[in-house]
């Protein structure tokens, strides 16, 4: 098969990461791994957690395909050295977005690809350092009404729309790892490692 002609296999279900995979007007399709990201003996480490769980989605998709390279994904926020994950509920989200105020914490994506043709597999993490400006209460709780999706994303928040589009200070890394959680630049860079002709 010719490399040009290779599919592409999006392990999510994430409309945000599918829009922006779009934008490299790449032919792709997109398939959710209804993987169980929660389970005993979990690394701890933020940047080995999203590289398991994405790789372990990839491996999902790719039982239901005998060709093309599958891409999984997994994004984790990381700050006062814990783990954050989409809030649970409401009054996490709040807790949340109020500890966040005014710091700084790393955003992690991982990305793990597999050539299912030539059993060629690549993985890298891409990390996005984000300060957020202060944060009244009445701001947080406006975000929160406004948006019914807070509890869809690691950091907790829209980074991209909503009124918590204001929320961000400054970012040092993947603009497009934070707002939709698929580091663009780091899929267009491996994609020749597992045999993808750009």
């Amino acid at each position: 098969m010719s490399y040009l002609m290779t599919k592409i296999i999006l392990a999510t279900s994430a409309v945000s990461r599918q829009e922006a995979f779009g934008y490299l007007n790449l032919d792709f399709v997109a398939q959710g791994s209804d993987v169980e990201e929660y389970f005993d003996g979990r690394p701890d480490s933020p940047e080995e957690l999203v590289l398991h769980l994405a790789k372990l989605k990839a491996e999902a998709v790719a039982k239901h395909y005998d060709s093309g390279i599958i891409i999984g994904f997994d994004s984790v926020g990381w700050f006062n050295r814990q783990i954050l994950e989409k809030p649970k509920s409401r009054e996490e989200a709040f807790e949340r977005l109020r500890s966040l105020s005014g710091d700084n914490y790393q955003f992690y994506t991982g990305v793990y690809m597999i050539n299912l043709e030539s059993g060629k597999e690549s993985s890298k993490v891409a990390i996005t350092d984000v300060q957020l400006r202060d944060l009244t209460d009445s701001e947080i709780n406006k975000y929160l009404d406004q948006d019914p999706k807070f509890n869809t994303y690691a950091s907790g928040f829209d980074p991209l729309e909503n009124y918590s589009s204001s929320f961000v200070r400054k970012i040092d890394g993947s603009y497009n790892n934070l707002t939709r959680g698929i580091p663009l630049e780091t899929i267009v860079e491996m994609l020749p490692d597992v045999g993808y002709r750009l």
